[in-house]
């Protein structure tokens, strides 16, 4: 039996461990929570930070000399390249160069790789004060996107507008960042794209490929919010094609021969061009849910038989069929949850294929400024694209989230925005506990 490492055990880590399982694999779990639902699912289990590379290398390093040999390493929705890739090359396992997931991990180098390798992307530059910034914008006059060069999950990403402070976006930015550093970039108006792609000795296939969802923009203007996204893509063919070409070669651009790689697209009027790439297994149940479901592609099986070394049939990589598929995010007015109703019950709908909340009665809705701020999600399927699409949006409005004021100065009627999954509701007892 062979022994694999997955570096993270959270919720959207579970299916993937369960796959793991399935494939008969000794699983190892590493996460720094003790509470971690994938921890319950693995053989053995080591509280470590993700992000610890130093500790998780002395751990793993032990455990392959004392314990049991390990024969691949990977994470599952987490954004721990850097750990997995130094894993790797400590113990002679397969894996990506450490230099090419240092690149994933730093969004202004990743962006000097891809121009000098000739990789389209929008206009960029790094910024060091507000001053700066504010020269910048007066010059290039034209949206743009303040951003950490190192943060995920969209913290301390804002749009930059004529009406918005420079000095506060920096600021907003720098504060998200590990290291303090922000970046500036040219907004791309056009569909934007999500990729997946398995590279295999520099040949690419990518099965996964959803549009993305930003009907939310305005409400949460400035931070830039996606509420979701579906399959398949509204795009022509040849504009798909042209987008999967990229994100391929922008895997490979980044150093990465053989390794999963995850694309953030966008279609321009110039063509497609590449915000970021990540060199991992995606988040948000793209990899896990999403794209088997729409595609039939066991993509989780596939990067587990990759850590292993083993190979890989780029058959089994080409999209059987294409169902439509669709997820979308439940944003409740900030202040404290009072109650949830009808959760079960849409989640026993037969189209409904995974609904989950991150809220209970009892705990606080802070207000939306990234992607960790949602109270929640759900993934809907239909006979097409539109279907699931408005069967998800039929989901998030039916599923109530009452939040009344959490803070005195504001008691009163808690107001909802509609069709954001919540109601105009006075205080009142819970009634449905949340299920994480």
């Amino acid at each position: 039996m062979k022994t694999l490492w997955i570096i993270s055990g959270g919720f959207e880590a579970v299916p993937g461990i369960a796959r793991a399982k399935e494939m008969g694999l000794h699983v190892v779990v590493s996460d720094g929570s003790e509470t971690a639902p994938g921890l319950t699912l693995a053989d053995e289990r080591l509280i470590i930070s993700t992000y610890d590379v130093e500790r998780t290398v002395c751990e793993a390093l032990r455990y392959h000399r004392q314990v049991r040999r390990i024969d691949g390493v990977l994470s599952m929705a987490a954004d721990v390249p850097l750990t997995v890739s130094s894993v790797a090359k400590e113990l002679g396992l397969p894996g990506i160069p450490v230099e090419s997931a240092r690149l994933s991990m730093d969004k202004a180098a990743m962006k000097d790789r891809f121009a000098s390798e000739g990789i389209p992307i929008p206009w960029y530059s790094s910024v060091n004060s507000p001053r700066e910034l504010e020269e910048i914008a007066r010059i290039q006059n034209t949206p743009l996107v303040v951003k950490p060069v190192d943060s995920r999950g969209a913290r301390g990403v804002t749009r930059l507008t004529r009406r918005k402070n420079a000095a506060w976006a920096f600021e907003e930015a720098r504060r998200n960042s590990p290291t303090s550093r922000v970046m500036v970039e040219e907004f791309l108006e056009g569909p934007q794209v999500s990729t997946e792609s398995v590279l295999m000795g520099g040949i690419g296939y990518t099965p996964g490929f959803g549009d993305r969802n930003y009907d939310m923009l305005q409400r949460f203007s400035p931070y830039l919010i996606e509420n979701g996204g579906q399959q398949p893509s509204a795009l022509w063919a040849v504009e798909v094609a042209a987008i999967k070409n990229l994100a391929e070669r922008a895997g490979i651009a980044m150093g990465i021969e053989t390794g999963i790689v995850k694309g953030d697209m966008v279609l321009t009027a110039d063509g497609p061009k590449v915000i970021e790439m990540a060199a991992r297994l995606s988040g948000g149940w793209f990899s896990t849910d999403q794209i088997p479901t729409a595609t039939g592609v066991d993509l989780i099986g596939a990067a587990i038989r990759l850590a292993l070394g083993e190979e890989v049939d780029g058959a089994q990589l080409v999209p059987r069929f294409s169902k439509g598929v669709a997820i979308r995010y439940f944003w409740p007015k900030p202040g404290r949850v009072v109650a949830i109703r009808n959760a079960e019950r849409v989640r026993e709908l037969a189209w409904v294929q995974r609904l989950g909340l991150f809220v209970a009665p009892g705990d606080e809705v802070e207000p939306v400024t990234d992607h960790t701020k949602r109270a929640g999600f759900v993934i809907t399927t239909g006979r097409n694209r539109l279907q699931a699409v408005e069967r998800a949006e039929r989901a998030v409005r039916e599923v109530e989230i009452e939040t009344v004021p959490a803070w005195p100065a504001d008691a009163g009627i808690g107001v909802s925005a509609p069709g954001d999954g919540t109601r105009d509701s006075r205080p009142s007892a819970p009634s449905i506990s949340a299920v994480h």
